[in-house]
């Protein structure tokens, strides 16, 4: 038997989703630059996925670019601010950014490097669910300051962040700025960016009702192909590219065009945003019912994030006592499929977004995480909770 419960790290790619792509590996093959008819073919199947994406976000199709995931998009919508504002003889050390402490690595050290070029970075504390307080932002937001980065739903925890309300707390404070002269262009500052790659499958990525200026997702969180992303970037917002080359993707993504990949991701967004209300109705129950049968059995378990406000897929929980990587294998040894922290973080023997939460050491050290997948039923649970109690010394 064998009960997979990491989807926050990757997902099983949709048989819908790996037809279309096929389509696009064998037959219709053809480099989207070219002229010839296979080439135009290709350019079109580009084109058609570009203005998918773009219904799924509402927005133009113009404002979606495709890259390699959520680190290359994170990493371009951050870098391609500050590089474009550099550019036009803006010093580093006259630029601010806010973040969360609790944000993915590939959007934390990015800040990290811009801290060490000059840039001050205000790191915005959570609460112990793990959500930031609109006003905390507020707060925090300074002339000098060019973006806020704050993620729409943690991938280890599963809390969901409260965008509208960051965004409108932006809006008003952007309303008091004179715009600024950058490269020829009145700009006014900040930008808002978040790191959507956990929400597709359950929440709303309507960017015009978000009031974000960036929006990274990768496809294999939402039943996608790896190596898949898209990148909105709203209309009359000014970056400079991260990777150069021939100038694809409005010269923002040098290289050529993956058809494949980019049809099997609009087909997956597609999906998951046709079917997000009944998937959140589903799963959430199924991810109530294990945290309920974990707690009742395990009884120093704790959960790690808001109870309510989280990913209806997310099962956080601190066990203190045990060797969350051990604990992994063994469970992987009965079938159980589960993670610790992000897969992303290699060297870290603490979560250090449960840390943020005001957890010690006993908390931040013992973490498992359960994320369920879309076809993740109460006997999956059960069982987990039957192998758990076997590893754990109660």
């Amino acid at each position: 038997m064998r009960v997979y419960l990491d989807n926050a790290s990757t997902t099983p790619i949709n048989r819908e989703v790996k037809r279309v792509m096929d389509k696009y590996m064998t037959d219709e093959f053809g480099n989207p630059n070219s002229i010839h008819k296979m080439g135009v073919a290709a350019k079109n199947a580009v084109d058609n996925a570009r203005k998918s994406v773009a219904l799924s976000f509402n927005s133009h199709p113009d404002e979606v670019i495709f890259n390699s995931g959520g680190t290359e998009g994170n990493n371009a919508a951050i870098f391609g601010v500050f590089n474009h504002l550099r550019k036009n003889g803006v010093k580093y050390s006259d630029m601010r950014a806010i973040t969360t402490n609790i944000e993915h690595s590939s959007v934390l050290e990015c800040f990290k490097e811009l801290e060490n070029r000059g840039v001050a970075v205000d790191y915005a504390l959570v609460g112990e669910n793990g959500i930031v307080d609109p006003i905390t932002i507020k707060k925090l937001l300074k002339p000098e300051t060019v973006l806020v980065s704050i993620m729409y739903a943690n991938n280890e925890i599963g809390t969901i962040q409260p965008i509208k309300e960051i965004a409108k707390a932006i809006r008003t404070f952007k309303k008091n700025l004179s715009p600024r002269l950058i490269g020829g262009q009145a700009t006014t500052f900040p930008f808002f960016h978040t790191d959507a790659c956990q929400a597709p499958l359950f929440l709303n990525l309507n960017v015009q009702e978000l009031g974000v200026d960036f929006m990274t997702i990768d496809g294999q969180k939402i039943y996608g192909p790896k190596g898949a992303g898209a990148l909105f970037i709203k209309r009359g917002v000014e970056i400079e590219p991260i990777i150069f080359g021939g100038g694809q993707e409005k010269g923002l993504r040098s290289g050529t065009e993956n058809v494949p990949l980019i049809a099997g991701l609009a087909k997956a967004i597609e999906i998951a945003n046709k079917n997000r209300i009944k998937n959140s109705e589903q799963i959430s129950k199924i991810r109530d019912y294990g945290i309920k049968k974990i707690e009742e059995k395990i009884p120093r378990a704790v959960l790690n994030g808001d109870r309510i406000k989280r990913l209806p897929n997310n099962i956080n929980t601190s066990i203190p006592g045990i060797d969350p990587e051990f604990m992994v294998l063994q469970l992987d040894e009965k079938g159980i499929v589960c993670s610790t922290k992000s897969a992303c973080l290699k060297d870290e023997s603490a979560s250090y977004v449960i840390s943020a939460l005001g957890k010690d050491g006993k908390y931040s050290q013992s973490s498992l995480r359960f994320s369920l997948g879309l076809d993740t039923a109460k006997k999956d649970m059960d069982y987990l909770v039957k192998i758990l109690i076997k590893s754990v010394k109660l």
